[in-house]
């Protein structure tokens, strides 16, 4: 790959080696920075040393790559809000139990079923000040929903992220530590109060246009439905997008138009181009015009909050406009290094986002690999050549992006390139009317003339994806795909299109070793599940799930007949390439490895001659606990998520008084012997 002998290459490559080694081993920050010093002070060194010696180059190079490496890690570190010793995580004492805190709401997150979220900043607890991320839950039935920048002191209880309550469950505490949200807030109602003056800063003045655009379009009678998906396309705000709607553009392979990225900020760049265009290209004139779209550029990606798929997609197209301004070609390779280090520099957790993950492969593989999907027809005809185009360029885009996307989500929608040749004729009609439209929102209310077309072609395209979503036949869902196997397809598929490049025999037999490996690890992977034996009893709330599974084969024992149907077995199917061989009604007894299992449901009664390792209490067994933990002497007490919460406390207690330990899968989640 010829983009590996740029020297920019190597020095991003190690950057990004020293985030992930600071975000997985945790060093100790004073020693990392001190090294950095070091290391800087000897590069300033070497820079006046003589060019010309060929190891005098080895020894420069080696320091860059090192001093690079550990910019990578010090900007983790320095990104990293726990390490502060302001931050509210380092109030031990405050966790686990009703405290006051001042806050100001930052964001409005997608409400559960039952609760408004919020992402606050925290500038007190109990009148101690301090600072921190925090999300917020607030039963939503109670209050309207907050703005940005609002203050409220609330009374409540501060709970740490969980562990996931199953295996192979979406682990979304880790996901909110990458945010930089260590904890969750939870409020009742009655404990709010709101300060009559809100903190203004620009994320206020922010959300107020967002909200002054919606308002205005919902009293021009703009259609709801549409408006939510006009607000994901050009604003970035996805939480008023009903789940069916989401759902559908999964299916149809089109749920990245519903986050703003490269090609949203690809069309905004065009029509600021052309609106630019009456002013003359003068050295005067050219600066104008890129001051006046940089500026722009920076204004959307702030509107549309800055996500990282969207600073991705601004910093590059700066670079592109810079380039034209100074009439130079741009090597779109350096333009996505450079953006890859300034962003990262900035904000090295957004190396961890799917989405910033996802954009970078899909670009650089259109760049890398569409060209030589493009070659092999030319055709004459405008029309076919432009259907031509946008095939190679989603097909170049799905390749590069099919094994993350099978690791993170474990589905594919096989309809994927029809759903592009539909929509991105349609969506560019839709970007140029929305940036319009919303323009025109932002300081009165949108002309009839241009909003109406912007609904109608909203509801078109919900439409033609609905349709496609519909044809489940061609979604194949529940792929299990684990990270070796994310590995071996990525080195064939770069194998592959070296070989496609430029064909030859040694790059032939790379190919041959890459396709070698990926039967190997799938290989491996079989035998790996096939060694396999474990007993789990997962957290369920309402009723008992319990899995007994040898290898690839799955024995489920459950009185819920849907429960083989939940998304907590489901993703425990997927992630351990299993099936469900058969499903039972729960017995009174199991035995697993030598283990006596003794299951007691609301009736509570059990032999006394039976002397269990291990008792799992299900449905709030009416019984006495002490008097059984007397009789039976087991190794160990398991309550599931089936018992009643305020009863919890006191088993705990009594098996706390017998020495016999106690795992409520309430508390600690799901149990596993294996």
């Amino acid at each position: 790959m010829k983009v590996l002998e740029f020297p920019l290459a190597r020095i991003t490559i190690c950057f990004l080696l020293g985030i992930l080694s600071a975000y997985f081993f945790v060093p100790n920050p004073n020693f990392i920075f001190g090294l950095l010093l070091l290391l800087l002070l000897l590069l300033c060194i070497l820079f006046w040393g003589p060019k010309t010696n060929q190891k005098f180059k080895l020894y420069f190079s080696t320091v860059t790559y090192f001093t690079s490496f550990l910019i990578g890690m010090s900007s983790l570190i320095v990104q990293t809000d726990s390490f502060q010793k302001s931050n509210y995580t380092h109030l031990i004492d405050k966790f686990d139990k009703e405290i006051s805190t001042t806050l100001v709401i930052r964001e409005k997150l997608k409400n559960t079923k039952y609760n408004q979220r919020y992402i606050g900043i925290i500038q007190q607890i109990d009148q101690q000040n301090c600072n921190g991320r925090i999300l917020l839950s607030i039963p939503k039935k109670h209050f309207k929903v907050f703005e940005t920048g609002t203050i409220l002191n609330i009374k409540g209880v501060i709970q740490r992220n969980k562990k996931p309550d199953n295996p192979n469950q979406f682990d979304y505490g880790a996901y909110l530590n990458q945010k930089q949200i260590y904890a969750q807030l939870y409020a009742n109602s009655g404990n709010i109060k709101i300060s009559p003056e809100p903190q203004k800063d620009i994320w206020y003045y922010i959300s107020k246009i967002n909200s002054k655009i919606s308002h205005n379009l919902e009293q021009s009678h703009f259609d709801k439905t549409a408006l939510a998906v006009a607000s994901a396309l050009i604003l970035g705000q996805r939480q008023d997008i009903s789940p069916e709607i989401i759902q559908d553009y999964q299916y149809a392979g089109a749920v990245h138009i519903l986050s703003v990225s490269g090609l949203h900020v690809g069309f905004i760049f065009l029509f600021i181009k052309f609106l630019l265009s009456p002013i003359p290209n003068t050295r005067k004139g050219s600066l104008l015009k890129l001051s006046i779209l940089l500026i722009n550029l920076f204004l959307f990606a702030l509107i549309a909050g800055l996500s990282p798929s969207i600073v991705r997609s601004v910093v590059m197209f700066s670079f592109v406009a810079i380039g034209l301004y100074f009439r130079r070609s741009v090597n779109i390779y350096h333009t996505l290094l450079v953006s890859i280090l300034l962003i990262l520099l900035f904000q090295a957790y957004f190396l961890f986002d799917v989405g910033f993950q996802l954009s970078y492969l899909a670009i650089f593989f259109i760049v890398w690999f569409q060209p030589i999907l493009a070659s092999y027809w030319k055709p004459k005809n405008k029309i076919l050549k432009y259907c031509w185009d946008i095939l190679t360029v989603s097909f170049a885009a799905q390749i590069g992006t099919l094994p993350l996307s099978l690791y993170y989500f474990h589905q594919f929608p096989g309809l994927f390139f029809i759903t592009n040749l539909a929509v991105i004729p349609l969506l560019s009609i839709i970007m140029f009317l929305g940036v319009v439209v919303m323009s025109f929102a932002a300081i009165g209310f949108p002309p009839i003339w241009l909003s109406k077309p912007l609904e109608w072609s909203i509801l078109f395209l919900n439409k033609i994806i609905n349709l496609i979503a519909s044809l489940e036949q061609f979604i194949i869902k529940d792929i299990s795909f684990n990270f070796i196997l994310l590995s071996c397809s990525y080195i064939l598929i770069i194998s592959t299109i070296i070989w496609l490049r430029k064909p030859q025999f040694n790059k032939l037999v790379l190919v041959l070793i890459s396709i070698i490996t990926m039967q190997s690890s799938l290989i491996f992977n079989r035998w790996n599940i096939q060694n396999q034996e474990e007993w789990i009893v997962f957290h369920s709330k309402r009723k008992t799930l319990i899995v007994q599974r040898f290898g690839n084969e799955v024995y489920l024992y459950t009185n819920d007949t849907a429960s083989a149907k939940s998304k907590t077995l489901n993703s425990y199917l997927v992630g351990n390439f299993s099936h469900i061989q058969k499903q039972e009604s729960l017995n009174h007894t199991a035995y697993f490895k030598g283990n006596k299992i003794l299951i007691l449901d609301s009736i509570g009664t059990f032999p006394k001659d039976i002397k269990p390792n291990i008792v799992l209490l299900t449905q709030t067994p009416k019984i006495n606990l002490e008097r059984m933990l007397l009789s039976l002497k087991p190794k160990l007490v398991i309550a599931d998520g089936s018992n009643y919460q305020y009863i919890l406390k006191l088993w705990k207690a009594s098996c706390k008084k017998q020495k016999i330990p106690f795992h409520a899968t309430a508390e600690k989640g799901f149990y596993k012997l294996d």
